[in-house]
């Protein structure tokens, strides 16, 4: 039996992980993704318990204010999120090398 994906969860998991990690208070991470100061800290434990799904824009909001890509926040393979994270931090040539040995990598197995 197949078991669906709940990509709200995955979302509230990564969301909450992700600032933690920056050691951000709700309230901080709030304030600095542009939600008023008032309302900020509720809004932010909202999203993380998954009692409000946050619309895209405000999603982009927290990937920058957390400075995580915004697929990062909705992936199902923590490998590949894992992954997004860390590409962000790589220099451009790193980048043009990891991505090569990947599609060496991948072209041995469509082969």
């Amino acid at each position: 039996m197949k078991t669906s994906i709940n990509y709200p969860d995955i979302f509230c998991q990564r969301l909450k992980a992700a600032r933690i990690s920056k050691g951000l208070s709700q309230k901080s991470l709030g304030i600095l993704a542009g939600i008023d100061e008032f309302v900020a800290s509720t809004r932010i434990n909202r999203y993380e318990k998954g009692v409000h799904q946050a619309n895209i824009e405000i999603a982009q909001q927290l990937a920058t204010a957390l400075d995580v890509p915004l697929a990062y926040f909705y992936m199902v393979d923590d490998q590949l999120a894992e992954l997004t994270l860390s590409w962000g931090k790589l220099s451009d040539l790193d980048k043009t090398e990891l991505l090569a040995q990947a599609k060496a990598k991948s072209s041995l197995w469509l082969g």
